[in-house]
């Protein structure tokens, strides 16, 4: 077969901005030294946001293709990966891959984002996250918004058995693995910081939307994540605790800016934002623990409440 007769390769950016997780994120890079790349012309951006743990010298020892983009220390999720994708783009990508450097890929994973962006025009699409100690649950897929319980809900239910079969239209996707079309930022432009230091990938994948953009969950490309092991009891913290909680510290979820931000950018509209955010606290007081926002009892499975989500192949 001549040069000419030879089928292009999708040009695929991924991109991670990693802190002080050498051994995560060398974990991270191993499993993606596994993914099937057929048809597929790969680039990896990770960026080093201030490390003191050795992790640009591992990666440039173990994975000396990958390319290491130096942050300042202070840049966190939005902005990192912000720095990263601008990286990325210089080399005309077809897709950028976002990624956080605590997962692992199930080897087809990425292919199959890949094949249902293409399949489905002017569409983002998400992995199935699991978790690593029980990889057959499901980890933050498909929040739904519910203004009187503070926002974006959690499903804490559901299985690799409960939800659809075929790719479902959702209203945000969690930044752990996100497929963009590199048309995105040039049509939407990035990340917003302002918004949200560590939280921006719900900012931004619910303002794509609005701009016309589908927002998919591709449910055979599996990726496994580490739990989020925070449970945070607020009243049982030290008047200073709380307060570093709530108006310190940037990338709390806890912290009040961010969630008024976040509730009026994200939420369907901006009074419900505000109801939202009210709501938010009033739940936190009510349940005394900062963490995920409530628990829903008796949860329908995903395959059910979203059945009429589902793009038909």
């Amino acid at each position: 077969m001549s040069g000419t007769d030879e089928v292009k390769k999708i040009r695929l950016a991924i991109v991670a901005p990693v802190h002080n997780r050498r051994e995560l994120t060398l974990q991270c890079l191993r499993s993606l030294s596994k993914i099937d790349r057929t048809g597929l012309e790969v680039g990896i951006y990770i960026v080093d946001d201030g490390c003191t743990d050795g992790t640009r010298d591992a990666i440039e020892a173990d994975f000396p293709e990958v390319k290491v983009v130096k942050g300042t220390g202070d840049l966190w999720y939005t902005a990192g990966t912000n720095l990263g994708v601008v990286a990325a783009l210089k080399h005309k990508p077809d897709y950028v891959l976002c990624i956080n450097d605590d997962s692992i890929f199930d080897e087809k994973c990425i292919r199959r984002m890949v094949e249902c962006a293409e399949r489905h025009p002017r569409s983002v699409v998400g992995a199935l996250l699991l978790l690593w100690d029980a990889p057959h649950r499901v980890f933050q897929v498909a929040p739904v918004w519910d203004t009187w319980k503070g926002g974006w809900q959690h499903w804490y239910q559901q299985t690799v058995w409960t939800v659809p079969e075929l790719p479902w239209q959702v209203d945000v996707i969690v930044g752990n693995c996100v497929l963009y079309p590199a048309a995105v930022f040039e049509e939407c432009g990035f990340l917003d910081p302002r918004v949200s230091a560590q939280y921006g990938d719900c900012e931004f994948t619910t303002r794509i939307r609005r701009k016309g953009w589908q927002l998919l969950i591709e449910p055979r490309a599996r990726v496994f994540c580490q739990p989020n092991y925070e449970h945070v009891s607020l009243t049982s913290r030290s008047l200073r605790q709380q307060i570093d909680l709530l108006f310190r510290k940037r990338a709390s979820a806890m912290n009040v800016m961010h969630q008024l931000r976040q509730s009026i950018h994200t939420a369907p509209s901006r009074l419900s934002g505000l109801v939202a955010f009210a709501a938010f606290y009033a739940q936190i007081v009510r349940r005394k623990v900062v963490g995920s926002n409530g628990q829903t009892a008796n949860e329908a499975k995903l395959s059910d409440h979203f059945a009429a989500n589902v793009i038909k192949e």
